[in-house]
Formats: C-alpha cells, structure tokens, sequence
C-alpha cells in the first residue's frame, strides 16, 4: 500500500517513542478519546527493561477520523491487511479490536475493530495475562483486568481466555520463548492447553521468529528447550532433537549426563559468551549449539568399554541441514548463515584435535578449515561445548587455537588466490576446464605456504603446465 500523509505541513515527527505516545494521547484526549499503550512496551515497562516497540490503541476515536488525528503529528503510513494499522514514527496505532476464527492457520482470524469496546473487551485477544496490561500515559493509570502484573511479579504464565487460546497455534511457540525470556513457569491450564495444540499450521518463517527470539533474546535458553520438551514441542518442530534424550556419554567426560542434558548446557553457554556478536553470527553460534551433537545418537557405541560417538559430526550434518529446510534459514542480511552453521556441525571437534597434534600441524591445516567455517566463530563455539559439562576441564586448546589462526590471518576467511584467470591468460591458457585445475593447483600451493607471491603463483602454472598435472580435489580436509 503506498504511503499517506494527511498533513502537507506536518510537524517534525518525535523521535522518542513515548514522548509521540504522549502526543498522540494529548491529541485523542481533546477529541473525546483515549490512548492506551498495549502489549509488549507495558510488560517490559513494568519488569525496568528498554522496548524499543510501543504500540497504541485509540478508544473513543471512529475509524475514519484516525488519519487525520495522526497526520497532524507526523507522517501516517498504513500497514496491515486483515486490519487497518498506521505507523506514525516508530510507534503503530490502531483501534481496539476483536478477532474470531474462521479457518485454520495464521491467518484464519475475521478482524473487527470497535472504538467503543471496553478495555477488558480489547485485552481478552491477547495471549497471556501478562502482555494484556494497558497503560494510559496521561495518567500513568495501569488497566489489568486479566491480573497480569501479579503474574509478571510472580513469573507466572497464564493464558487470558481458555476458550480461544488455542486459535493461534504459535501461542504454543510463544510461552516457550517467554518462558525463557522472563524467567516464568507457564500454569498448569496452560500447559495442558498447549500441549493439545497441533502446530503443523505454521510456516517456516513463523516458526522460526518465535525459535530465533528464543536462542537470540532469552539469556537462559534451555529453560525454553526443557518447556518444549514437556510440551511436545520438540517432536514436532525439533524432531530431531528427540534422539538426544537418553544418549548416553562418557561421564569421564560428560559427567552432567546424556546428550540432551549437554545441548542444553551447551546452548546457554554459547548465549552467555556470545552476546557482543551481530545477530547473524549470533544466530550461527547458537544454532550450531542446538545442531552440534545431533548425530551422536546415529554412532554412539560402547568401544573398548567406554561410551564413544566417533564421526558424529559429519554424522549430524544431515539433521542439522533438515533443521535449516524445516526453518527455511538461509541468511540473515546477506551472511551466509547456513553454510557458518553446517561449518560448526562438520567442523565442532577439530580445534581440539589440531592442539592435540599442534608440533605437527601445519598451516595449511589451519587455512583449509578456514575456507569451511569461520575459525573465530569455531572458537567461540568450541569454548561453549568445552564448558557446557559438568565439572571443570581444561579449554586452552581453544585459545591456542584462535592465536595461531590469528597469526596466519585466517581467523575468518582463507587466503585470497594469488593467481586469478588473467593472469592465466597471459600465459595463453584458453578459458575452460584446464584452467580452474590450474586455478585450483596453484591455490593448493598456496595454502600449503609454498606460493607466497604473485611471481611465485605464476611460475608454479608454468610448472602445472609444463608438468601437464591434473590439480587435486580442492580444499580436501586434512591435519597435516
């Protein structure tokens, strides 16, 4: 829908959410109306913690005149299909409403908005007690009708209307990463309604808001995974955690016990250490926290009387990949946030096992492994499995790791090529097959340290050609 302004000479808009809520209730107020802060911004307001989303209702205001009490604030803008909504600055806006169902998924609801309902009527749509607080910020007066600052005191989870909870299946979803966020256990009535709603409605990208707010905003995670769990969450959105429960492990190593138990510890840890990384490699590290192990249940064995997993991390690359698909996660603002988190699955083990070769590990190692996964974020994530266990064990294979990978200038990214394509045609090498073998020899080179220089690249083509080699596999793994 294209942009409106009511108001050619509109004020300049305010930058502060609250100070435009108390304009616009100022305004609402001297037509005969109300403004009343809902949501999210009311329940973050009251626990002390920033909300950068505030959204308003306007009681008392028809439909029609709403444009016009806005635009005199600011630039309008209309969002929203089933029901009208204006942006006016960072904040939306829009009447009191109620919604019915009619037909199953997210979108399935008939909305019907009512500027003369009362605040009770507007609030029981909501979710949870706790998120159907209104707030009037004229006369710092909180509406509760539903008792949702007694349950935020007591971090309790309570569903506002039984009888219309399960209409959105991603409620289920959402008390999962509440749960998490604000510390809260989720009642009894609500837990045995969630547990009875199927969640097979929802698509990859709803599914995936409400996961990512849980691994990303939640300072404590697992204590979302362990509700999922009680749920039945996990069977049907991470089935393929599932196989965890019971995996057994080495207590020699994993003392805090199976596989599922170590996820969760894991997870957190990743959270905790991790919280100065942009949301892109944020998400990575904490989805290689959930996906890491998930191929430990396909080889978990007793071997020499010991509980062993060997090459569960090529194993649980398949189960991390279904993860992705099920999420349709790709990349966030252009990183490539799927191969990062494949690279972790694959790779999770091999800081370790390079400090334990590292007299005889060669760069190369470093720079092959380099070209499959970001060694920082290896690290970072290698320090988060090392310390998700019980008791204490020794992590500086990690910080060995990160300084050599440092030294060498790969900690993200492998070397670029030194030889390029031009300068194959300067030898008179023709576009074609041969020439990416000769690209890919020299490069192996390269990353072997034996090609440094631009001079060098070009006399080792000369040397491919005259040799008439074909070029190995490019970037095989290796440790040598």
């Amino acid at each position: 829908m294209a942009n409106m302004s009511t108001s050619d000479a509109a004020s300049p808009p305010v930058a502060d959410p609250l100070d435009l809520a108390v304009a616009v209730a100022r305004v609402a107020r001297a037509r005969g109306g109300r403004a009343v802060v809902v949501g999210g911004y009311v329940r973050d307001r009251l626990r002390g913690r920033p909300s950068k989303d505030l959204d308003l209702e306007i009681f008392g205001v028809p439909q029609d005149d709403l444009p016009a009490l806005l635009g005199a604030l600011g630039r309008v803008e209309p969002v929203g299909r089933a029901f009208p909504v204006y942006k006016l600055g960072p904040i939306d806006v829009a009447l009191p409403r109620r919604e019915s169902k009619h037909g199953r998924g997210h979108t399935g609801f008939t909305v019907e908005g009512d500027p003369s309902m009362p605040f009770e009527d507007a609030a029981r749509r909501r979710d949870f007690t706790i998120n159907a607080i209104g707030w009037d910020p004229l006369s710092d007066e909180y509406l509760d009708p539903f008792g949702g600052r007694a349950d935020l005191d007591a971090h309790r989870l309570r569903v506002v209307d039984p009888r219309t909870f399960a209409d959105d299946s991603l409620r289920v979803l959402r008390a999962v990463q509440f749960a998490a966020r604000f510390d809260c256990a989720l009642d009894d009535e609500a837990r045995a309604i969630c547990r009875a709603i199927p969640l097979d409605d929802l698509p990859a990208e709803r599914l995936w808001g409400e996961i990512e707010k849980l691994l990303l905003v939640a300072e404590r995670p697992s204590i979302g995974f362990a509700l999922a769990r009680d749920l039945g969450v996990i069977e049907q959105v991470l089935p393929e955690m599932v196989p965890l429960y019971d995996c057994p492990q080495d207590p020699e190593w994993h003392p805090e016990g199976d596989v599922w138990i170590h996820t969760l510890m894991v997870i957190d840890e990743a959270r905790q250490r991790n919280a100065d990384l942009d949301r892109p490699r944020l998400a990575a590290v904490m989805l290689g926290a959930v996906c890491h192990d998930l191929g430990k249940p396909l080889t978990t064995a007793v071997i020499d009387g010991r509980w062993r997993s060997p090459g569960h991390e090529a194993a649980g690359v398949p189960a991390a990949t279904r993860v992705l698909d099920r999420f349709n996660v790709n990349s966030i603002d252009g990183y490539d946030l799927r191969r990062q988190v494949l690279g972790l699955v694959a790779e999770h083990l091999r800081p370790s096992a390079f400090h334990k070769t590292k007299d005889t590990v060669k760069d190369g190692a470093f720079r092959r492994l380099a070209a499959r996964v970001d060694l920082e974020l290896l690290v970072r994530f290698g320090r988060a499995d090392c310390h998700g266990r019980g008791g204490t064990f020794d992590c500086s294979a990690m910080d060995w790791f990160i300084e050599r990978a440092r030294t060498l200038g790969v900690q993200h990214a492998p070397p670029a090529p030194l030889l390029l394509g031009r300068h194959l045609l300067d030898l008179g090498v023709t576009p074609g097959p041969r020439m990416g073998e000769l690209l890919r020899a020299v490069y192996e080179r390269q990353l072997d340290g034996a090609v440094t220089t631009l001079d060098e690249a070009v006399a080792a083509a000369r040397d491919e050609l005259a040799a008439g080699r074909p070029s190995p596999q490019p970037l095989a793994p290796s440790s040598s």
